[in-house]
């Protein structure tokens, strides 16, 4: 200790900001692959033939291993190295993404998305976890919110990318693009990062976590299979059947842990659990949108790739404008207020969206999408630095691996539930008078698929009836969307002011959270 009395920081690592930047193109592009995939589901659809189901799949496989295996993942990192599992990670991403690009159906679509998924857990909460070891306090609140930043960017400009790419070269180019930019950030990392660990660290317990990830993936697994199988069919009713005691038989098995992997005591705390759950209900929201969206903007608008990845920008802008321009609003009205009005205005653009969608022009869908985002901004990132501002920093870790656990599961249910609301609504709205079954059928499985059987039967007829019922479905889920998003703004007024009242502490902006 200096003769002042006061604690040497730690020393700064002399390439700290080459690492910093190689962080973030890491998060930039686990961003990148939360949403630009969805543009190219009705591609996908039509060269692969998979029906809504199966997309629900590609889509939530990634979700799903990634909500499942980040806690474990986070631990993982701080027993045995946290620059060693995070290559570890970046290995797995890059493997997925190449056997993505070579996939020639949806089971090696679904298998590739999930290591994809498994390597995003490995990797993104270990990013937040070694900018301690790079960076002394003064600098490490600008590293966070740099690295947080980049995976906010990379949501808006996945559909955009994507699009881009889908013109040009094909969906086959979407897996791809993932591979030089992580292939030279991981030798950045590799050559910049010092190898860091915490022995101390709870250990990983291998059978909660099967039970966790099975629990999870039944409830998945009973959403979107119930609209394709029946909702009475035995692997459905199993499945719903298995998912409470698998989960519940997991977390009983760690709260008699010293150290839990898995700390429920976190989510008792109003002040972490309230926020926490917003946070989920925003994500819910947001992937559900981003499922059905893209392909009303292609299949029944006519929309390019590309120009439908243009529309949805102004959706996604709102999220990318809040993480930088929140805290002033916070520190005005309080976090419930701001949550609470978030939560008002998505209720307003799924009542206004459901009624009036269909006839809206170019600028009014624009004008539409934009209060979404605004929406969608307001509640979920006051809810992330809610969170992340109630933890002591001796839980920052667990608080944080929890946090980006239960976002992510909302995340995936929001596919799940919303995509097989639309699924159902859709087959049931659908006129298949006159077809033959295997035409009807065909038409069902998707909107995509009822054009393709139009033109092969020379009947527009069908690709205009199957239009009509993708736009209802549409509404409906907005509809439906709609009354959550009201639901959860009364209770966000109530419970967060609560938890959070307008005189507390506002959560540092830094850690608006970057793991998803």
């Amino acid at each position: 200790m200096p003769p002042g009395g006061k604690p040497t920081p730690p020393p700064q690592a002399p390439h700290r900001w080459w690492a910093l930047a190689a962080l973030g193109l890491v998060m930039l592009t686990l961003g990148f692959d939360l949403t630009i995939l969805n543009v190219a589901l009705p591609t996908l659809s039509a060269e692969l033939r998979i029906d809504t189901g199966q997309q629900q799949w590609v889509v939530d496989a990634y979700l799903v291993t990634f909500s499942a295996a980040v806690l474990p993942a986070g631990l993982l990192g701080d027993r045995f190295g946290r620059r060693r599992t995070l290559l570890v990670g970046l290995v797995f991403v890059l493997t997925g993404s190449a056997l993505g690009a070579l996939a020639d159906g949806a089971a090696q679509l679904i298998a590739a998305r999930t290591l994809m998924g498994l390597g995003a857990a490995l990797v993104s909460p270990l990013v937040l976890a070694v900018l301690p070891t790079i960076f002394a306090p003064a600098d490490r609140p600008k590293a966070v919110a740099l690295v947080a930043t980049s995976f906010t960017a990379g949501m808006p400009l996945g559909p955009l990318v994507g699009g881009a790419l889908l013109d040009r070269f094909g969906w086959a180019a979407l897996f791809l693009t993932n591979l030089p930019a992580l292939a030279l950030a991981a030798i950045a990392c590799r050559l910049l990062l010092p190898e860091t660990s915490d022995p101390a660290a709870p250990r990983v317990n291998p059978l909660s976590t099967a039970l966790i990830a099975a629990g999870i993936g039944a409830l998945v697994f009973a959403v979107i299979e119930g609209t394709a199988r029946g909702w009475t069919s035995p692997p459905v009713l199993i499945a719903m059947a298995a998912s409470p005691p698998l989960t519940a038989l997991a977390l009983v098995r760690e709260s008699r842990r010293r150290r839990p992997m898995i700390d429920l005591r976190l989510l008792r705390d109003p002040g972490f659990g309230w926020p926490t759950l917003f946070s989920a209900v925003a994500g819910f929201l947001l992937a559900g949108l981003l499922f059905f969206l893209p392909q009303y903007l292609q299949d029944v608008r006519g929309f390019g790739p590309f120009d439908a990845g243009l529309r949805l920008l102004p959706l996604l802008a709102g999220l990318l404008l809040l993480v930088r321009g929140g805290g002033p609003l916070v520190r005005q009205f309080g976090v419930g207020a701001v949550v609470a009005s978030g939560m008002v205005l998505l209720s307003f653009a799924g009542f206004l969206g459901s009624s009036a969608l269909a006839e809206a022009g170019d600028g009014q869908l624009a004008i539409w999408l934009a209060i979404t985002g605004l929406g969608l901004g307001l509640a979920m990132v006051p809810s992330v630095d809610a969170a992340m501002g109630a933890l002591p920093p001796d839980r920052f870790g667990a608080g944080s691996g929890m946090l980006t656990t239960v976002r992510l599961l909302g995340s995936a249910l929001g596919v799940a539930l919303l995509g097989s609301l639309l699924a159902h609504t859709y087959r049931g709205r659908l006129d298949t008078s006159g077809l033959t079954e295997a035409a009807a059928e065909g038409a069902g499985r998707s909107v995509t698929s009822a054009h393709q059987w139009a033109e092969r039967l020379n009947r527009p007829e069908l690709a205009e009836a199957a239009d009509a019922a993708f736009t209802h479905a549409t509404n409906v889920a907005l509809f439906v969307s709609a009354y959550l998003a009201l639901a959860a703004a009364l209770l966000a007024g109530w419970l967060l002011t609560r938890a959070h009242p307008l005189s507390a502490p506002v959560p540092p902006r830094a850690q608006t959270g970057a793991g998803g």
